[in-house]
């Protein structure tokens, strides 16, 4: 495993980390949660993602739980979780960053991970009714308090970002250290484009999710959705949408000789893809079984065989759909 600091900061995460969304709580329970991350920790991943909103909270109790159960020593791993969408219906509790929520949320993540504390808290999206300022205090505050190590941003714009940094470090207040956006072969324009000065300017730190753009970059769905697939479970209609379509389809099908000719899958040739930028501090990955785990993990063998030459050709395939 290689390791990478968070931007700027001094703590060090691995270069593939492991997340939560989906699976637990809908498709592995605390005794499989257990086996996958202590398979994931024996292989050196230290980073383990989740999310107040996964599963409505499920997510984060299954995983307090199988960590309990497997008794590592805390100081040994980081985990993380999210605030924004809220489990509640009440004004003041869905879609929103408002103090009373963040700090109120942060609270019940705690008590569901069996925790007190988490490594990094993101704010999950923007949100552009409550002032920057009181969320930027709030995210502050959750640090200053050690319920959180290190705060950041989730799918926020750089000049989001930039400002929420302004505002904390006008205040001398905890900044803003991480930005967990989407990034992928198809998906790019943020990451590589709008947020190159943030890198070097603000010491940004990147822990990018969807490396595989839900599955699809693995070829599975050329010949239609599988039954038991991401795009086939109930409410993720919306990620069949945004893929199924021809001129996707024939794009993906152009990386299969790629990866072929790499003597590599093409989920590990996708996450190897992402891994390469160095501005990524951590690519989240996600697994139901131990199987996709172990062949995750393989990317990092991908890694030094992505010549310019073979990097060439992905950006050709991928011209047409390119985000």
């Amino acid at each position: 495993m290689f390791y990478r600091r968070l931007g700027s900061a001094g703590i060090k995460v691995s270069l593939l980390s492991l997340g939560s969304w989906i699976t637990y709580g809908t498709q592995v329970d605390i005794d499989a949660a257990a086996d996958m991350l202590k398979l994931a920790y024996d292989n050196g991943i230290n980073f383990f993602d989740n999310a107040e909103v996964y599963a409505k909270g499920q997510s984060e109790t299954i995983m307090g739980a199988a960590f309990r159960k497997l008794g590592l020593r805390r100081g040994s791993y980081l985990v993380s979780t999210k605030l924004y969408w809220g489990l509640n219906e009440g004004p003041n509790e869905k879609n929103t960053l408002n103090r009373k929520y963040l700090l109120e949320a942060m609270d019940g993540s705690l008590d569901r991970l069996g925790m007190d504390h988490v490594d990094f808290v993101y704010c999950h999206r923007p949100d552009s009714e409550t002032p920057m300022e009181e969320t930027v205090r709030a995210m502050s505050d959750i640090v200053s308090a050690g319920k959180a190590f290190y705060w950041g941003t989730s799918e926020w714009s750089a000049e989001q970002i930039r400002e929420a940094w302004q505002i904390a470090d006008r205040r001398n207040l905890h900044r803003p250290q991480m930005e967990q956006p989407s990034y992928n072969m198809i998906t790019r324009a943020k990451v590589e484009k709008e947020f190159a000065r943030l890198y070097e300017g603000i010491g940004l730190g990147l822990t990018t999710f969807s490396p595989l753009a839900a599955g699809f970059l693995t070829g599975k769905y050329k010949n239609g959705i599988p039954e038991g697939s991401r795009f086939s479970l109930p409410g993720y209609d919306w990620l069949s949408g945004r893929y199924m379509n021809d001129k996707f389809i024939a794009c993906v099908a152009k990386l299969e000789p790629i990866a072929a000719e790499l003597g590599c899958s093409m989920s590990q040739m996708g996450i190897a893809w992402v891994a390469r930028n160095p501005n990524v501090s951590s690519v989240i990955t996600g697994a139901s079984k131990r199987e996709q785990l172990i062949e995750n993990l393989g990317a990092l063998e991908v890694l030094p065989k992505l010549t310019p030459a073979i990097l060439s050709r992905i950006d050709e395939a991928m011209k047409p759909i390119l985000q």
